[in-house]
Parts: C-alpha cells; structure tokens; sequence
C-alpha cells in the first residue's frame, strides 16, 4: 500500500531511499538542511569501497546490491557512474577481504609499487558525485516525488518519516553514538590516468587513494575523529599529496584544481532499523561512514521493504 513518506536528508543515502520509495509507488517529499550539492556526498571520491562501515555480514549484502545497481546505471549517460579496474595495496600480506563476495571478480595483484607486499585487483564503479547527485535529483523530479530545504529541530512527527540524516542523527535520532570523521580531498587535473589505485591506510597515517574520473583525479584523504572543523588544512593536505605521489607517480606533476572537506558520519555499526515512535513508523538509515555511496541503494531496498512493511527490522546493534 502506498503512502505519504518524509525522507530527512539529501545526501546520497536520502536520495537513492527516495527513488526507491517513489518507484514502489509511495508519495515521497524529501526536506534537508543541506541541498545534494552542499552535504558530504558531493566531496566524496566515490570509489566503490566499504570503508569505515559495519556490521561485515550486512555491509558485505548491501555493498553486493549496490554494486550491482552502479553497474546498471554505468550504461546509461548522465547518471555519472564509471567502472574502472585499480588495485588496493597491502603493505603486508594479508587474507581475502571480507567484502570479497560482494564484487564478481577479485585477483591478487601481481605488479605492486615499491613498499606493498600484496594488494588485489578488481573492477570497481567509480561515481562523479556532482554529476550523480544531480540525476539523484532529477529522478526524484521525474517520479513525482519534491524536495525542500528545511533545518529541523526534531523528525517531522506525522506520518511515516526515514531518517537519512547523516551526522544529523545526534539530534534527530537522539544517537550521540554517531560521530564525524573528517576527510580532505584535494582534485587534480586529469593525466590520462585510468584506473583507481587505494592504500586503505591500516599500518599508515591514513587512506591513501587516487581516483581518476572523466576531467580530473581526486587525491585523499585524512581520517579526523571527532573533528567537526570544514576547513582544509594545508599542512595535512601536503602530506595527503606527498603519499599519493609516492603511490601513483604518474600524478606528481598534476596541477592541484581544487580542495574540499568532508565530514562522514561514522558509527559504530550503520543504523538501519524501523520504530514506532509516538504513533508513527520512523525507519533510521545513517552511520555510514565512508561507504555512504557503496552501501547507498542496497541500504534504500531494505528502507523501502521496512516502509511497505515487508522487510526485517533487525537489531540497532
């Protein structure tokens, strides 16, 4: 049956529960403080990767979802989806990752820059989150459902509300578990790099990858706990550029386009529960940490089961 449904954000998460909902049929108006283009997910460089995201088990299954989506939407123009074949490196050698299932084909690399002892290969979508966020949104328009810039103080408190709110959760959700983990990125100009290269930082100071897209390569990252600080900090950005450099050599002469900072809303296990609160059904989807994009439309299946009451609603854990 459908319904009348409020979706609370519109970063990635919020959007793709959007379309989901609006394609069950549901009646779908979407409010943020923050418009697609000003959250966190417009920093992001979108590599498909379940960074800084638990539970395993669940993450491993929603991460399989979206991965299959992405590659759906990478024939379609417009969307801003890519797949492009990169390495994660290792600095010592180490088991299959566990998200192993959720990508079809994974092989250990066998040419490793100088430092990494082992590393894996694999396709992988890359998403250009401006140009994704706005076919997010167009597809919003396009299925009836609207969207309308609004700070709240608390959940709408009439009908059937998914909160998707990010970092906002402290509040809205009333969960002072969720905590920000600030990220830099720096952009740069576009070498004839093709493939994605990525040091998820367990033995370093940090992630360290390179991703290129259509007209630029995005270049990070640092990993700030608790910072709530968006300005970009030079002294760390030249130290974040150094190990992409050292990483991918082909990029040391890249002119620097641009910086930004982002805040990702880590948790310690994504929340992803429905609750009846005050006679209405709230369904919760943050915590995502930097997998937003890679958990996104396997996380907006289950909201949209939980909405139309046919899914589970398990443990916030």
């Amino acid at each position: 049956m459908s319904e009348r449904v409020v979706v609370v954000g519109a970063g990635v998460i919020g959007l793709t529960c959007a379309v989901r909902l609006l394609e069950r049929g549901h009646d779908v108006a979407v409010v943020a403080r923050d418009l697609p283009q000003e959250t966190t997910s417009a920093v992001a460089a979108a590599l498909w990767y379940p960074h800084r995201a638990y539970p395993f088990e669940r993450v491993t299954a929603w991460g399989a979802t979206t991965y299959a989506a992405l590659t759906d939407l990478a024939d379609r123009p417009g969307t801003g989806v890519t797949l492009r074949r990169g390495t994660e490196v290792l600095r010592r050698t180490g088991p299959r990752p566990w998200w192993a299932d959720a990508v079809p084909e994974l092989a250990r690399a066998t040419a490793l820059p100088a430092g990494y002892a082992d590393g894996w290969t694999f396709v992988a979508p890359v998403v250009e989150m401006p140009v994704h966020l706005d076919w997010l949104r167009s597809r919003v328009d396009e299925l009836g459902g609207t969207l309308t810039r609004m700070a709240l103080s608390a959940l709408p408190s009439a009908g059937t509300v998914v909160d998707a709110s990010g970092l906002g959760g402290r509040l809205l959700g009333d969960d002072g578990s969720v905590q920000p983990v600030r990220g830099q990125v720096a952009y740069v100009e576009q070498v004839g790099l093709d493939e994605w290269w990525l040091d998820a930082g367990a033995d370093g100071p940090g992630p360290t990858y390179v991703v290129p897209r259509e007209h630029d390569i995005v270049v990070g990252g640092t990993q700030d706990e608790g910072v709530w600080d968006r300005s970009f900090d030079p002294a760390a950005g030249k130290e974040m550029l150094a190990r992409a450099r050292e990483l991918v050599p082909a990029i040391r002469r890249a002119q620097v386009l641009g910086t930004r900072v982002g805040l990702r809303p880590a948790r310690p296990q994504v929340r992803l529960e429905a609750e009846e609160r005050d006679g209405r059904r709230v369904v919760h989807c943050y915590g995502h940490g930097g997998a937003g994009v890679t958990l996104s439309w396997g996380c907006a299946d289950e909201v949209a089961d939980l909405v139309s009451g046919s899914g589970p609603t398990p443990p916030a854990g």
